[in-house]
C-alpha cells in the first residue's frame, strides 16, 4: 500500500508541461492502429507511387517534345536534359501541392467532429488526458497519413538528379514547403472540427476556407495589383506580398525560381512581379570565366572546346562565359513556411479551447467591477 501511495503522490507531483502533453501518444497509437490495419493503406500507398512515377514520365516527355519543337537538343543536349530535370521537379512540386492541399484540410475536418457525433468526445474529456493532448493527437494522427504519402514520393522526385537542374537543397526546399502546408491546412480542418458539431459542416467550412486562402489570395492581389494607384514613376504601387504568404503554390514557385539559371525563367518572372523588385533578378557583369549559379569557373587556356554546364544548365565552352547571378532567392518561401505555422499555431490554440469543458480562457471583469456586480440588488 505504501508503494502505491508513494506512486499516486509522483503523479500528483508532475510538472504541469508534462500533465499538458500526455496522452498525445497513446492517441496518435491508437488512431494509427485503425488507419493502418488491413490492406487499404497499403494499396493507396502503392497506387500513389505508381501515379506519381506516371505523372513523373509525363512531365518528362512534354518537356522533351518542348525543347524539341524549339530545336534545342542540338549541341546542348546537357543544357536540354538540365532543362527537363526541371520541368519534372517543378511539375511534381506543384502536383505535391495541389494533393496536400486537398488531402490535409479532408484528413482533420472529421477528427473531434466525428468524436461527438459517435458521443465519445465526453469520455475523452474525462479521461487523465489534456484537451491539448487530445488536439495534438487528433492532428498528428490524422497527417501522419498525408505524412506518410509526402516521404513515400522522395524516390520518385529524386529521378530529377539523373536529369540535372536541381541541386539537393532545392528539392530539401520543396519538401519543407510541403510539411509546412501540410500542418498549417490541416489546423484549419481541426479547427472547425472543433468549432462545429457535424462533419459535413466542417469539412465544407475547411475547404471554403482552403480555397480563399490559395484561390481567393491570388485573385485579391491581381485586383490590387490592376486598380492600384499609379505611382510619381508611372508604375503602379505594388499590393503586399503578406497576402500570398499562406498560398503554397507562390512558395512552391519560388523554390523553382531558385532552380532557373541567372532568374530567367517563368517562375522567376512571377516571383518578380509579385516581390516588386525588377532589379533583383536583372543580371549583372562578372568576371570572364565564371559561368552558372555554382560559380563553375571555366579556364580560358582550355581550347578543347567542350562545354561547361553550371547548375541550372547553363552551358559555355571555353571561349564564351555566360554573365548570370543567382537569382534573389530565400526571400518568400522562408516567411510563408513561417505563416503556415504561425496559422497551426493559433487555429491549435482555438482548438484548444473549445475542445475544453470549461473555458479556461473566458475573459473576466476587473475584480472592482466584479464586486460592485455581485453587490447590486
Amino acid at each position: 500500500m505504501s508503494t502505491l501511495a508513494a506512486r499516486l503522490s509522483l503523479r500528483g507531483r508532475r510538472p504541469p508541461s508534462f500533465r499538458a502533453t500526455a496522452g498525445i501518444t497513446a492517441i496518435i497509437v491508437k488512431e494509427l492502429r485503425g488507419r493502418m490495419r488491413g490492406r487499404r493503406a497499403f494499396i493507396v500507398l502503392t497506387l500513389h507511387v505508381l501515379l506519381l512515377t506516371l505523372f513523373a514520365w509525363m512531365f518528362q516527355r512534354l518537356n522533351e517534345e518542348s525543347l524539341a519543337n524549339q530545336g534545342s537538343f542540338g549541341g546542348q543536349a546537357t543544357y536540354a536534359s538540365a532543362s527537363v530535370g526541371r520541368g519534372i521537379f517543378i511539375g511534381l512540386m506543384m502536383l505535391q501541392t495541389l494533393m496536400v492541399a486537398v488531402l490535409a484540410p479532408a484528413a482533420t475536418a472529421g477528427a473531434i467532429s466525428s468524436e461527438r457525433e459517435h458521443q465519445t468526445l465526453e469520455l475523452l474529456a474525462v479521461t487523465p488526458i489534456s484537451s491539448l493532448a487530445i488536439v495534438l493527437g487528433k492532428l498528428l494522427s490524422a497527417l501522419a497519413w498525408v505524412f506518410v504519402l509526402i516521404l513515400a514520393s522522395i524516390p520518385v522526385t529524386a529521378i530529377v538528379f539523373v536529369f540535372g537542374g536541381v541541386a539537393p537543397d532545392d528539392m530539401l526546399r520543396g519538401y519543407i514547403v510541403l510539411f509546412a502546408t501540410v500542418i498549417g491546412l490541416g489546423s484549419v480542418g481541426i479547427f472547425f472540427s472543433t468549432l462545429t458539431r457535424r462533419t459535413g459542416a466542417s469539412t465544407g467550412l475547411t475547404f471554403v476556407t482552403t480555397l480563399v486562402l490559395v484561390v481567393g489570395s491570388v485573385f485579391v492581389w491581381i485586383f490590387l495589383t490592376n486598380t492600384s494607384e499609379v505611382s510619381p514613376t508611372g508604375l503602379r504601387r505594388q499590393p503586399p506580398e503578406a497576402l500570398l504568404y499562406l498560398n503554397p503554390f507562390v512558395a512552391q514557385a519560388d523554390v523553382a525560381c531558385g532552380t532557373e539559371e541567372g532568374g530567367f525563367g517563368n517562375s522567376c518572372s512571377l516571383m518578380s512581379s509579385i516581390l516588386g523588385s525588377q532589379e533583383q533578378f536583372a543580371p549583372q557583369p562578372m568576371p570572364a570565366g565564371v559561368i552558372g549559379v555554382g560559380g563553375v569557373r571555366i579556364d580560358p587556356s582550355d581550347t578543347t572546346g567542350v562545354p561547361f554546364v553550371g547548375k541550372g544548365g547553363a552551358v559555355a565552352n571555353d571561349i564564351v562565359a555566360v554573365a548570370s547571378i543567382d537569382p534573389f532567392r530565400d526571400r518568400f518561401w522562408p516567411r510563408s513556411v513561417i505563416s503556415f505555422l504561425v496559422l497551426a499555431t493559433v487555429m491549435t490554440l482555438l482548438s484548444v479551447q473549445f475542445v475544453t469543458p470549461t473555458r479556461r480562457w473566458r475573459p473576466s471583469l476587473p475584480g472592482p467591477v466584479r464586486r460592485r456586480i455581485r453587490k447590486s440588488p
